[in-house]
């Protein structure tokens, strides 16, 4: 079992890992990061679970015109397989234009040895629209 300190690097390298898919513009290797039975729990939307359907989900988001994702981990928690991680999250668009920025809680699982997001949700920093 992995040191607390070791869990956090860990934890880091797959957050960069996904960053890195999501600039590449692959869905598929975005939702490789996740357990087989994973949710995803966007703001404003219904829950996704699964590999094809989160991949579909993130696939949207690149087709919206999302090019990077850039996450900031405030904490990690880890709890012997299962760790938490809280954070804070911006979205860009062409041109490194802020589409979004808000905070994020995931839990991770280690599933054979790799640490998988199993469950992951987020909400926006900004100002709700004006009705």
């Amino acid at each position: 079992m992995a040191s607390d300190s070791g869990v956090r690097a860990l934890l880091r390298q797959a957050d960069r890992a996904f960053c890195a898919a999501f600039k590449r513009g692959s869905a598929m290797e975005v939702a490789a990061l996740y357990t087989v039975d994973a949710l995803v729990l966007p703001p404003n939307g219904e829950m996704v679970e699964g590999t094809n359907a989160i991949q579909e989900f993130w696939q949207g988001a690149i087709d919206m015109g999302i090019t990077e994702v850039h996450l900031d981990p405030v904490e990690v928690e880890p709890h012997g397989d299962t760790a938490v991680e809280v954070g804070r999250y911006r979205l860009t668009v062409a041109g490194g234009r802020e589409a979004d920025q808000g905070k994020y809680l995931t839990v991770w699982k280690n599933v054979k040895g790799m640490w998988k997001l199993h469950r992951d949700i987020w909400n926006s920093s900004k100002p709700a629209p004006a009705s």
